[in-house]
C-alpha cells in the first residue's frame, strides 16, 4: 500500500479520533452521577469505537491469545508496551475495569485528561520520590478491594519492535504488597502503530495473555524476571522476524 494512501487512512483516523474524544469526554461529565461500574462501561466505549475505527479506516486487526489464563481474582496486569494501541485496547477488554498508573500530568490534557479524572485511575506526582510509590500502594488497595484491576507498564515507556526496556519491579512490588497475582501481556501494537508515528500501518496486533504469576514467597526483583522473562521470550514467537537479526 502506497505512502499516500496510508498518509490519508491514517489522517482521516486522526480527525475522527480527535472529534470523537471532545464528543465522548462530554458523554462523560454527563455520566459523571452514574454507579462506577456503568460511569466505566460508557467511557470505555470510546476504547472499542477507536479500535473499531482502527480496523474498519486503517486496517489493524487484532487477535487475543490465552483469555483462558484471565484469573477471577485481583490481579495486576503488567504489559509490554510499543504503542499507544494497547492502553486504548486493554481498557475495556478486561474481565474486569482497569486502573491506570499514570503520571499526573497526563490529568491535563483537554477533555481526555479530564474523562480520565472521572475514572479511579492512580496518577503519579513524579516529584515526589519514593513516596509516590507509596501514594500508589495506597491508592492500589483501595481500588483491588472495590473489585478493580490494575494495569502498568514495567519499561515505562513505549519501546520500538524488537527491543526491550529496562523492566522496572514497582508492578511485583505492588503486587507483593496487595498480595495479588500478576498477568503478564505480550503483543506487538507497536508493528501497525509505532511510537511517535503519524502512520498507522495495516495488520495483525497479536495479544498475548500468559498465565497468573503468584507473589507467595516472592521477591519483587525475581517475580519481576518472571514477567520480563515470559514476556520478552513470547515476543519472539509473536515477532519472530523482528528478533532475527539479534
Amino acid at each position: 500500500m502506497g505512502h499516500p494512501v496510508l498518509f490519508l487512512r491514517s489522517l482521516i483516523f486522526t480527525i475522527v479520533m480527535v472529534l470523537s474524544t471532545v464528543l465522548w469526554s462530554l458523554v462523560c461529565f454527563l455520566a459523571a452521577p452514574l454507579p462506577y461500574r456503568q460511569r466505566f462501561f460508557i467511557t470505555s466505549r470510546w476504547n472499542v469505537f477507536i479500535i473499531w475505527c482502527l480496523r474498519v479506516i486503517c486496517g489493524i486487526r487484532y487477535e487475543v491469545r490465552g483469555r483462558e489464563n484471565l484469573p477471577d481474582a485481583q490481579a495486576i496486569v503488567l504489559s509490554k508496551h510499543q504503542s499507544a494501541w494497547e492502553t486504548i485496547f486493554l481498557l475495556p477488554n478486561m474481565p474486569r475495569p482497569l486502573v491506570f498508573v499514570f503520571k499526573k500530568e497526563i490529568l491535563y490534557i483537554p477533555f481526555f485528561g479530564w474523562a480520565m479524572a472521572l475514572l479511579r485511575m492512580i496518577p503519579i506526582d513524579r516529584k515526589q520520590g519514593k513516596n509516590a510509590f507509596q501514594e500508589v500502594v495506597r491508592h492500589g488497595k483501595r481500588r483491588l478491594a472495590q473489585g478493580l484491576w490494575i494495569i502498568m507498564f514495567p519499561e515505562g515507556t513505549r519501546i520500538p519492535v524488537g527491543k526491550a526496556g529496562k523492566y522496572k519491579s514497582g508492578g511485583t512490588r505492588l503486587a507483593i504488597e496487595t498480595g495479588s497475582v500478576v498477568v503478564p501481556v505480550a503483543h506487538n501494537s507497536g508493528e501497525c502503530w509505532p511510537k511517535n508515528s503519524f502512520i498507522k500501518r495495516p495488520g495483525l496486533v497479536t495479544v498475548s495473555i500468559g498465565k497468573p504469576i503468584s507473589p507467595e514467597g516472592q521477591t519483587p526483583d525475581g517475580m519481576m524476571q518472571q514477567v520480563e522473562n515470559w514476556i520478552e521470550s513470547e515476543m519472539r514467537v509473536i515477532s519472530p522476524h523482528a528478533y532475527n537479526a539479534g
